[in-house]
């Protein structure tokens, strides 16, 4: 499989990731339970411990989008890594509070169908207990998601201003081209082959045909430096090449969406969508 081709499928591929990761441990934990009770010949207890282990690995596999959802919307970035360490701090126990819901009433669910009561007969004790564990395992998240970040855009590639290096980088105009780093190698993209620009955390991705290259600037720094090159704004988290657009699609809601050339779609918010129409006319 190339890189492209796994770029094309990266959220299947992502979700595939992430389940096998959760079931790794489940049958790590499981397995460490079942060699310790196989000395003292308990069935019963080694059926608990299955219980226990899938209802925990079960909720925590839901919480897994939840902490993805927050790392998103707050990046850990060297400018503010105070502000942003201390957030993610916070929501730890967010993140710990929404598994230990889950797995206790899923325990209770599965003991009630088994005529058994389960209770927390102390709960202050026992969340602190789990919290150190979820904030272990929140912390495996968020670096487990950085590496695996920082090795994809190694690999494909990234993107900065040709104007780079210079101490008025931020003020000095865009040419036609960015200057792609890309495995030890460089070579330039052409503006008017940039179908589109998402946002992503503290990088902006530049949609080139299959091709995605990070370049990292934000999304009102990168529209504030392209809008006079053909580029507009349709999104919070979008930009499009204008000579791409085939087709402006409306909603009923106001929104709407651009069909591009490539045949790929991006959303178009009600904020955008009247000066994309002017800009196109």
């Amino acid at each position: 499989m190339t890189l492209d081709t796994y770029l094309g499928q990266r959220r299947y591929w992502e979700f595939a990731l992430a389940a096998g990761l959760v079931l790794v441990s489940l049958l790590a934990n499981i397995g460490t339970v079942w060699i310790e009770l196989a000395r003292n010949e308990s069935p019963v207890a080694l059926q608990t411990a299955l219980v226990l282990e899938i209802t925990s690995h079960a909720a925590l596999a839901a919480c897994v989008p939840l902490a993805l959802w927050f790392i998103r919307r707050v990046p850990i970035s060297a400018a503010k890594w105070r502000s942003s360490l201390l957030a993610h701090a916070g929501f730890s126990i967010v993140f710990s509070l929404a598994h230990v819901v889950l797995m206790y009433w899923s325990r209770v669910f599965v003991y009630g169908a088994l005529d058994v009561t389960y209770h927390w007969h102390d709960w202050p004790a026992q969340f602190v207990y789990e919290y150190l564990k979820d904030f272990r395992t929140y912390l495996l998240i968020v670096v487990l998601l950085y590496l695996y970040r920082f090795i994809i855009r190694r690999l494909q590639g990234e993107a900065g201003f040709v104007s780079e290096g210079r101490d008025d980088a931020d003020q000095h105009p865009v040419n036609d081209r960015f200057l792609i780093k890309k495995l030890g190698r460089e070579f330039l993209v052409r503006l008017d082959d940039i179908d589109w620009i998402e946002s992503s955390g503290n990088y902006v991705n530049l949609h080139v045909g299959n091709r995605v290259y990070p370049l990292r600037a934000t999304m009102t720094n990168i529209n504030d430096r392209l809008s006079e090159h053909g580029f507009q704004r349709v999104h919070r988290s979008a930009i499009i090449n204008l000579d791409r657009v085939a087709e402006i699609v409306a909603f009923d809601t106001g929104d709407g969406e651009a069909r591009l050339v490539t045949d790929a779609t991006v959303p178009v918010s009600r904020r955008f969508r009247k000066e994309l129409r002017q800009r196109l006319a």
